[in-house]
């Protein structure tokens, strides 16, 4: 048994209040546009000039950008201008490649004279300590050579044959060779003084 029907302008039935939730909250009023302004205003001016600079860049790297297709700019081109272009690189090339060789060239060379000179002065070295010379002498007097220029037509004279210093045979530990002069080990024994 269902009641009877209420209709919209029906009054509440008895005990029944709308929710206090409600009641204590009143529907929002706007908010001043000044208010919103003042406290985020710089924050907003912010956002606008980022959105600004990044829409400028974007915009940039899409005009600098060449069109679609990667042989576009080269087909609008004139072909003999290409042509000589091409053929302008191609001597440029060639120009560099030939100026490398000729600095490698004379890179060897210049490394070539001064092998050349170094195993000059270790045969000059050798004479000299065959002969019983001091051979550092002869390197220096070597090097002023080669830094005057004339490396190339100065060799080492060595002087006519000369009696070494000393015989082959000539030991000094063993004693053997010296001539009169040797080493002999001091006598054994209490020494004599007082």
């Amino acid at each position: 048994a269902a009641g009877p029907r209420r209709g919209a302008g029906a009054a509440p039935p008895p005990g029944w209040a709308p929710c206090r939730a409600a009641r204590a909250h009143p529907r929002p009023v706007p908010v001043a546009v000044g208010s919103v302004l003042s406290s985020y205003g710089w924050y907003m001016l912010l956002a606008v000039v980022a959105v600004y600079l990044l829409v400028q860049k974007v915009s940039r790297s899409l005009a600098a950008r060449p069109s679609g297709r990667p042989g576009a700019a080269e087909a609008a081109e004139e072909p003999d201008v290409v042509v000589r272009r091409q053929e302008a690189l191609a001597a440029a090339r060639l120009r560099m490649q030939e100026e490398l060789n000729a600095q490698a060239e004379r890179y060897k060379e210049k490394q070539r004279q001064l092998e050349e000179e170094r195993r000059r002065q270790k045969i000059a070295m050798w004479e000299s300590m065959q002969e019983g010379k001091s051979y550092k002498g002869n390197l220096k007097l070597s090097q002023q050579e080669v830094e005057s220029g004339a490396s190339a037509s100065a060799v080492p004279k060595s002087k006519p044959n000369k009696k070494p210093l000393r015989g082959g045979g000539y030991n000094p530990l063993s004693g053997e060779g010296g001539g009169t002069c040797s080493w002999r080990p001091g006598r054994r024994g209490p020494s004599a003084g007082g």
